[in-house]
């Protein structure tokens, strides 16, 4: 394994600040850096000089192509390759060139992406434009070093039809009333607020010939059926284990990959289950928190792969072990270094503070199911409820210290002390003496604060973290230019600071919970609360059609009615086609593998029973009796469950409406491949190892 100076290659593939003081003139240089803090439009004669200097830093790294890298709503980011070459000479030789209009703006042929009804198929013009914030980078793979330019992506009509395009907007909106509420509070410095993210990214690594030989795996992302091994998670012995040689060497050329390309990766370790592991950077602004995360998750595949591994994005590649989230940690910095999300050492004196917290919970609590709904997926479904995530109910952990500040000012209207940490006591002398947090984590709660932002534990693992960062940064923008409507028009700013603070603590109180997420009586008592409880993709869906959602994301220009419409008719069809596709794997894996396999080991198990009573009238064979008896059951358990959950697809597939279809496979195809699972993982710890037709969990999970 060769050593890597990280100073030396952070970066290094990069068209960043650094690179470009180097390469443009200084008064270019300027324009571009106005028009990255505050937007200024950019002419093209600026953009030409840039695109000339970047092609010529592309080209001395190898690039020969370019691309217009975006994020189309398939989960997935989306590039189209130009050469750098525009047109051949007359003596033969060819012109290399990149334009100032070529960087900005291209035109690629995105009939195919999801609209959910924005454009006709035969329409198929869309833009991607330039999104200057958010640095160049060359990515290197089998085609070459592609110089990638992130871009957003809209349609001829303007419409986004891709993730950055609205959390660019949202990112506007509460730049905007964020400065508006501290300016409230004094700050007169501050030109800019940007909500701070650093995403942690969990993940499985097995085996690649495992990974081939399981064709649900290879369809769907996760095993349809499986046994559980001996040994699971119990033991809790994987979780910040040592790391294997295979997994280090694998980790190692990972972070490589990952510096080159200027992401801050800081942790790595192993995760609760076997085989599950996490990385994480540090924080970033919000659209390049994203743009990196996506580049986590394709160089955690292409790595793999160099390896001899498969890298499983799946909320839950397995059942019976921990799935896999991505938690999404969101604070909001000044451009001058201020964290609005620091409550200082003492947060009942820290009036900025405690009105942002209260403005955090109020948005919230009003739209809890707009939350919930932006880390839906079909994945998800399965990860929710067990003690592994978050429950789908959205509540939010303030802590003890900041629990006694708020039921201060609820019961006086005012906050006279803050808890302090103590000194951990850990009774052995030679450990240094350090003070403890005044506030422990909570781990089972989905939107927690912890020291100074919030953590989104939500999200799925193989999801864009686009979604959740639109609706955080546009429900608290709401909050904000709420509680700025009333402080702007307040005779005594003062008093009714703490007015505004009180009410908006006791109003949302419902919406805060400190205790066990994963227990029985939080669901009661959140039932209680009247705090909603949505457990699936399809039930989360139509919050983003609710009146509150449009109004205020039309309100901040993040959203348009028909965008917002047109992504709930996206998400219901690749619910019901992700699910069609999991009912067609199991359906082709069993018919065409599991039922053979089955046949001929019962075959050959008669066949001895039937040889032991020729050869020994007078032996037992009770026991072989019994198991040829059991599997012969429950493979015609097995068929009837699959001639079911068959019927139950074709009669999905003839529905046209996408949220019918959607219902339908909540309701009737999870049911019905959860029903042929049950037989089929019995069967696999009957029949004998030899005549299995696919690895095992235990061979996946422990093999590598």
């Amino acid at each position: 394994m060769k050593n890597i100076n990280v100073e030396e290659i952070f970066g290094s593939n990069v068209f960043n600040d650094h690179v470009m003081q180097e390469r443009l003139p200084k008064k270019v240089y300027q324009k571009l850096k106005e028009t990255i803090k505050e937007g200024n439009d950019l002419d093209l004669e600026t953009a030409d000089v840039v695109a000339h200097e970047m092609k010529e830093w592309a080209i001395e790294h190898g690039c020969t192509h370019y691309t217009h890298w975006f994020q189309p709503l398939t989960g997935l980011t989306a590039e189209k390759h130009d050469s750098f070459i525009s047109a051949p000479l007359p003596d033969g030789r060819v012109l290399m060139s990149f334009s100032g209009k070529e960087l900005i703006k291209s035109e690629p042929d995105a009939s195919s992406f999801p609209s959910g009804g924005l454009r006709a198929t035969f329409e198929a013009r869309g833009y991607t434009a330039w999104d200057p914030t958010s640095p160049a980078f060359i990515k290197e793979n089998a085609v070459g070093p592609i110089l990638c330019i992130p871009t957003a992506f809209c349609s001829y009509t303007g419409e986004a039809l891709d993730q950055k395009t609205p959390l660019l907007r949202s990112m506007e909106a509460i730049n905007k009333e964020a400065l508006r509420l501290i300016r409230l509070f004094g700050n007169t410095t501050s030109k800019k607020v940007v909500p701070s993210v650093g995403i942690e990214q969990e993940y499985f690594i097995i085996d690649r010939k495992n990974f081939l030989a399981r064709k649900d795996l290879v369809y769907t992302g996760r095993t349809v059926i499986g046994a559980m091994p001996p040994k699971g998670q119990e033991m809790d012995d994987h979780y910040f284990g040592s790391i294997r040689e295979r997994i280090g060497a694998f980790m190692h050329d990972v972070n490589e990959c990952l510096w080159k390309l200027g992401v801050p990766a800081k942790t790595q370790h192993n995760e609760a289950a076997p085989g599950q592991h996490e990385l994480a950077p540090i924080f970033e602004e919000a659209n390049v928190a994203v743009d990196h995360n996506q580049l986590i998750m394709e160089t955690l595949k292409k790595v793999a792969y160099r390896h001899g591994l498969q890298c499983l994005l799946h909320e839950k590649p397995f059942e019976g072990v921990n799935g896999s989230g991505k938690h999404n940690n969101w604070s909001l910095n000044t451009d001058d270094g201020i964290n609005l999300l620091d409550p200082g050492k003492t947060p009942h004196q820290n009036l900025q503070f405690l009105l942002i917290l209260t403005c955090v919970l109020k948005a919230v609590d009003r739209h809890g199911a707009l939350l919930r709904e932006s880390a839906s997926n079909v994945g998800n479904d399965r990860r929710f409820g067990g003690l592994e995530a978050p429950p789908s109910i959205i509540s939010v952990y303030v802590g003890e210290q900041l629990q006694d500040v708020l039921d201060q000012l609820i019961a006086t209207g005012s906050a006279t002390h803050s808890r302090k940490g103590e000194k951990l006591e850990t009774g052995v002398s030679s450990i240094p003496e350090f003070r403890k947090d005044a506030t422990d984590r909570n781990r089972t709660s989905p939107f927690a604060f912890t020291g100074n932002k919030f953590e989104f534990r939500s999200v799925g693992s193989e999801d864009s973290a686009g979604e959740p960062n639109v609706v955080i940064n546009t429900i608290v923008a709401e909050a904000f230019a709420e509680a700025s409507d009333i402080l702007e028009k307040a005779p005594d700013f003062d008093m009714a600071v703490h007015d505004l603070i009180k009410k908006q603590a006791l109003e949302s109180r419902r919406i805060v919970f400190n205790g066990n997420g994963y227990s029985d009586e939080w669901v009661e008592e959140a039932k209680r609360r009247g705090l909603p409880n949505i457990a699936t993709m399809v039930d989360a869906i139509p919050a983003l059609t609710e009146k509150s959602s449009v109004e205020v994301f039309e309100r901040f220009g993040v959203f348009t009615e028909s965008e917002l419409r047109s992504r709930a008719e996206i998400e219901y069809e690749t619910y019901a086609k992700k699910l069609n596709i999991e009912a067609r794997a199991m359906v082709d894996i069993i018919r065409k593998q599991i039922i053979p396999s089955v046949i001929k080991y019962l075959s050959v198990l008669a066949e001895n029973i039937n040889e032991i009573r020729q050869a020994l009238p007078t032996a037992d064979t009770s026991t072989s009796e019994g198991m040829l008896a059991e599997a012969s059951a429950l493979l015609k358990e097995t068929k009837a469950a699959l001639n079911t959950l068959e019927e139950a697809r074709l009669t999905e597939e003839k529905m046209s409406d996408s949220k019918e279809r959607a219902v339908f496979c909540r309701d009737r195809i999870v049911p019905a491949i959860d029903a042929v699972r049950v037989p089929v993982d019995k069967l696999e710890m009957l029949v004998d190892k030899e005549y299995w037709p696919m690895p095992s969990y235990g061979d996946m999970l422990f093999e590598v």
